[in-house]
């Protein structure tokens, strides 16, 4: 069952007396040994399966126009940004950085999408000249934005993201809406946002939230999209005024562990809110926007793998440690939001359990603890684990933590491995250090 939680191009091989895990038709032994540890794993073929079971699940499901975007702050770089323009996918940016890479990346300005809760005037400014659609948070924004795009005709399509009061079963920590939330509009702010848009001639094209990350359930996302169409339906009858696109965001969770499986499927997600959305729209008598998803994690996360080295094992009175060379700086979920995840060794994985193991990394915190009490085999100094489900919000949420340098990640496909972002060296953590004469 563990095997089931790694990328679909997964092996276990036998060669010269030992069996060894690849991926997409990679020796991982190998690719330790040529680039080092830690190491991050990104398959191709996982990511395509994972894109096509959305779209055919969009079009099985969804008679109108439906489109997907990709969240920049699961993972972006330039090569996995050049993967979503090929697909021709929407990116989602917050920050000027996010925005930086993806236009690095030749992901033209009409697929471009800027989220946030507090852009700054020059994130304003550049989204306004770089963007085809801005997500407008707050009023304050919206008055900002009045005063930037003064006298100008090739302003993006704007957005306003609603704060439904809502939110889905997860972590209090990425549960985004409720109402004490610190993103979106109330729906009184929505009202007043509409109607200054139509009163300055503002490109309004869409309404947009998103209650949560890494949910299992869809069924709260129901109230959430009654309760945006009830408001569609009030504007309508009062200003004539109907969304082009309706995006009720993303954030479908994924299997970490054993424990999560079985998982429900993308079509279960996908489905509920493409059927809800055309039947609350028949209800009300609403013309069938675009339905805008934003897959998150669910897309990404299966793709990737840490790889890591056991340093030494730790025996205390009544814990097995292994002690690796990477933890909390390259991953801080586990620390953040007591996050679960899976291991295998390497070489000969299918080796029976000894009995509970912790996994932990090499940094000075007691939370450095990537995962607790799985069971594993016996494991010596030396030999490499490999962590599933590794591909979204690990190298992105990444640190510099006790001068901890960023890893290496590689692309794989079809047997070759191509390294997309170079492991940093300890230069790189002195190059923006301005010391005085």
């Amino acid at each position: 069952m563990r095997m089931t939680l790694f990328p679909i191009t997964t092996r276990i091989e036998h060669h010269r007396d030992q069996d060894f895990l690849t991926i997409a038709g990679c020796n991982l032994v190998d690719l330790a040994e040529q680039f080092g540890t830690p190491l991050y794993l990104y398959d191709q073929a996982t990511l395509d399966n994972s894109l096509a079971e959305y779209r055919q699940t969009l079009e099985k499901h969804y008679p109108g126009e439906a489109n997907l975007t990709y969240a920049g702050k699961a993972f972006l770089c330039i090569g996995i940004g050049r993967w979503v323009n090929r697909h021709d996918l929407w990116v989602d940016c917050t920050g000027a950085g996010e925005l930086y890479i993806a236009k690095s990346a030749g992901i033209p300005r009409s697929n471009l999408v800027v989220h946030g809760v507090n852009k700054n005037p020059a994130e304003l400014a550049s989204a306004i000249d770089d963007v085809g659609t801005l997500v407008v948070d707050n009023l304050t924004e919206l008055s900002r934005l009045l005063q930037f795009t003064a006298g100008r005709s090739d302003i993006p399509n704007l957005w306003l993201r609603i704060r439904p009061g809502l939110a889905v079963d997860t972590h209090a920590y990425t549960q985004t809406g409720q109402e004490e939330s610190k993103f979106g509009l109330s729906l009184e702010e929505t009202h007043q946002a509409i109607r200054f848009c139509l009163e300055n001639h503002l490109p309004l094209t869409g309404l947009h939230f998103h209650l949560g990350s890494h949910f299992h359930d869809p069924t709260p996302l129901a109230p959430a999209l009654d309760i945006l169409l009830k408001l569609v339906s009030e504007v309508q009858a009062e200003l004539g005024w109907t969304p082009q696109v309706v995006c009720p965001g993303g954030g479908w969770g994924v299997p970490y562990s054993e424990a999560d499986l079985p998982h429900p499927l993308i079509e279960e997600y996908v489905a509920f809110i493409a059927k809800h959305l055309v039947k609350g729209c028949q209800e009300r008598g609403l013309p069938l926007p675009r339905l805008q998803l934003e897959p998150g994690r669910s897309l990404i996360a299966r793709a990737g793998v840490a790889l890591y080295r056991v340093g030494l094992i730790k025996q205390t009175a009544s814990r097995r440690w292994l002690l690796i060379d990477g933890g909390m700086a390259d991953n801080p979920r586990p620390a953040l939001y007591g996050a679960c995840y899976s291991a295998l060794p390497v070489l000969n994985p299918s080796r029976p359990y000894l009995g509970p193991t912790w996994i932990g990394g090499p940094y000075c915190e007691s939370g450095d603890v990537l995962i607790e009490a799985l069971p594993m085999p016996d494991i010596q100094p030396g030999e490499l684990i490999a962590i599933p489900v590794s591909g979204a919000y690990q190298i992105s949420m990444s640190s510099n933590y006790n001068g901890a340098c960023k890893p290496a990640v590689l692309w794989l496909k079809n047997g070759t491995p191509r390294l997309i972002l170079r492991r940093e060296i300890p230069e790189d953590l002195t190059s923006r250090d301005v010391i005085e004469p």
